[in-house]
């Protein structure tokens, strides 16, 4: 019989496991609900897109590097 390549025996470990779990998959769909609301709604939210109304790179870079002077010299 012939063994089977690394990558594929670490996922059929993590498959077998995972298939097994009982509390897990709830646990995991708790994760993966806590990320989606991390990183999709809270984005919308709190990160708003400054650099979006801007076409050119070079407007995008004159915008960053005004924003870093003005920053650090209001300090």
């Amino acid at each position: 019989m012939e063994k089977a390549s690394i990558p594929v025996r670490i996922f059929r470990f993590y498959w077998e496991g995972f298939r097994s779990m009982t509390i897990g998959k709830t646990l995991w769909l708790i994760i993966l609900i806590k990320l989606f609301i991390m990183f999709f709604v809270l984005k919308v939210f709190f990160f708003p897109n400054y650099l979006g109304r801007f076409d050119e790179p070079s407007e995008k870079q004159d915008y960053v590097s005004e924003e870093l002077i003005r920053r650090a010299t209001d300090n």
